[in-house]
């Protein structure tokens, strides 16, 4: 088998290393088997090749994108599975601006696809993750993801409206309107949606080759808001209201734990970088030097006692449109008790919107894991209640091995909420933080021994809190094999989904145990 992989796209793009085998087995939670060998791509023809090959010869395919998820999805849960590393599918295949879609190959990383775009006055409706630098397209249409551009427009998922899918047996499906004879992929729904069915599957059904996307005028009138919350209450109460009415493109929380750490772990070189895109992207000097003063002067004195800080961001056709926006979210704020404070990490970001992924670990080098739900705006604040008391009960636990936590609060179109507990436990980093995080930040960092006993705790409370979210109706993103899917849905819903893997891939040799399916 490794023959032929080799055949199809070069000795060289067929690794079979151990370090190889074991870093790209692993996310950014879960380190378990290592590969049998990663397989690289370089179109459809070469995936659609050595896809057939790798389960005509019985093992297990795998396809990883930018390897940001934390949720098992890609990991391994076999002996002798193969990885199918999609980066270097890395082109922008069409930007079609008279029939607004764009199509890319899906190991195209969001940051990429943006940059393609730039100049032409257009980007798609969901614009990327903040591990934009490194996440691709293909892995939010296999994961679904959220955040630029997701307070107005939704997910991933939801500005993709065709795909084109390798199935178990190297068949290559398209969807969309681009599944009938001489049609092209700018519609998404031409009978049953095909395309949904293979969004989300984290590579169950199909391995995602190109997918293709909306386009949308991007808008040029921006105000950014800041304001601190005493509680949490009458803070998710705004962002329900603000998300209800459409008005921001992003709008999004942390709690007084995770701001401290982000505040925390930011280094003065890195401030001054921000600084810099702030001043590119303020559109004027006049605007340039206000809101590079605003920001220098804040520093990052003004999130000391700041409690639950909210931040928001509206993006316009017409600078009187935005102001109005700005104007209707101060009311709603000061209405909940809200406060207004410096704006700066609204600013920052958006100036900076794939920054390095030094996040993804502690200001020590503390690992990172989320765990996250989507609910609906009336369930939201009762499961932050449950999310808080959970800490509560595990407060001691917690304490003794050091673990810390934080929580990012976000909204989703005008009809979902996220809750995103966030852990920081003192444990030896692996490595796929060491590959991804930068050298000149990791030297700044003591770092931690291997602590199984902390490991343990962290993954006992976050199965704790995935058992809230499912009694509190919540539901999912980067499912994997995190997530209780098969047991949270209805048998009836579940019997299709186990047909549709019958009906694909008989063999389960795409991603077996993902979803749940065997």
């Amino acid at each position: 088998m490794l023959e032929q992989l080799s055949a199809v796209v070069g000795q060289s793009h067929v690794l079979t290393d151990e370090a190889s085998c074991v870093l790209y087995a692993q996310d950014v939670y879960t380190k378990s088997l290592p590969a049998l060998a990663v397989v690289q791509p370089a179109d459809t023809r070469e995936l659609a090749e050595i896809v057939a090959a790798i389960t005509g010869a019985g093992n297990a395919v795998i396809a990883r994108g930018g390897g940001m998820s934390y949720t098992s999805g890609y990991v391994p849960s076999e002996e002798g599975s193969v990885i199918v590393d999609t980066q270097r599918m890395n082109q922008v295949l069409e930007i079609n601006e008279r029939d607004m879609y764009v199509t890319v190959q899906a190991g195209c990383s969001w940051k990429d696809l943006g940059a393609a775009l730039q100049g032409t006055g257009l980007r798609t409706p969901f614009w990327g993750t903040l591990s934009g630098i490194h996440a691709t397209v293909g892995g939010g249409a296999s994961q679904n993801s959220i955040f630029w551009g997701s307070g107005r427009h939704g997910t991933a998922a939801d500005s993709i409206v065709s795909l084109d899918v390798v199935l178990a047996d190297g068949t290559v499906v398209s969807t969309g309107a681009n599944a009938a004879a001489g049609a092209s992929p700018f519609f998404r729904h031409y009978g049953p949606d095909l395309t949904g069915l293979f969004c989300c599957d984290t590579g169950a059904l199909g391995i995602k080759a190109t997918v293709t996307m909306r386009l949308v005028p991007e808008l040029d009138h921006r105000e950014s808001l800041s304001f601190d919350f005493a509680d949490y209450s009458c803070l998710i109460a705004v962002m329900s209201e603000i998300s209800r009415r459409g008005i921001a493109d992003e709008c999004f929380a942390f709690d007084p734990h995770l701001q401290t750490v982000r505040m925390q772990r930011e280094s003065l070189m890195n401030d001054v970088k921000k600084f810099a895109g702030v001043l590119k992207h303020a559109g004027s000097l006049v605007g340039a030097l206000k809101d590079g003063a605003k920001v220098a002067i804040a520093g990052r004195g003004f999130m000391k006692d700041v409690q639950y800080s909210l931040h928001i961001m509206i993006e316009e056709r017409v600078a009187e449109a935005a102001k109005s926006g700005a104007a209707e979210v101060r009311e709603i704020c000061h209405a909940h008790g809200g406060v207004e404070i410096e704006n700066s990490i609204p600013k920052i970001l958006r100036a900076n919107p794939f920054m390095p992924l030094n996040n993804m670990v502690g200001p020590n080098g503390e690992r990172w894991v989320p765990v996250h739900t989507i609910l609906p705006h009336s369930k939201a604040d009762q499961a932050m209640n449950q999310v808080l008391a959970l800490f509560e009960k595990h407060d001691a636990l917690m304490e003794q091995h050091g673990i810390g936590y934080g929580i990012l609060l976000a909204t989703i179109a005008n009809n979902g909420f996220v809750i995103e507990p966030v852990f920081f436990s003192p444990d030896e980093l692996n490595e796929i933080h060491r590959a991804t995080v930068e050298d000149s930040v990791l030297k700044k960092m003591s770092g931690f021994a291997a602590n199984l006993d902390v490991r343990e705790a962290v993954g006992e409370i976050r199965r704790q809190l995935i058992d809230v979210f499912q009694s509190a109706g919540g539901v999912h993103m980067q499912i994997g094999k995190s997530y209780p899917y098969r047991s949270s849905l209805r048998p009836e819903s579940w019997r299709i989904i186990e047909t549709l893997k019958q009906s694909l891939d008989p063999d389960s040799r795409m991603n077996p145990g993902s979803l749940g399916l065997d």
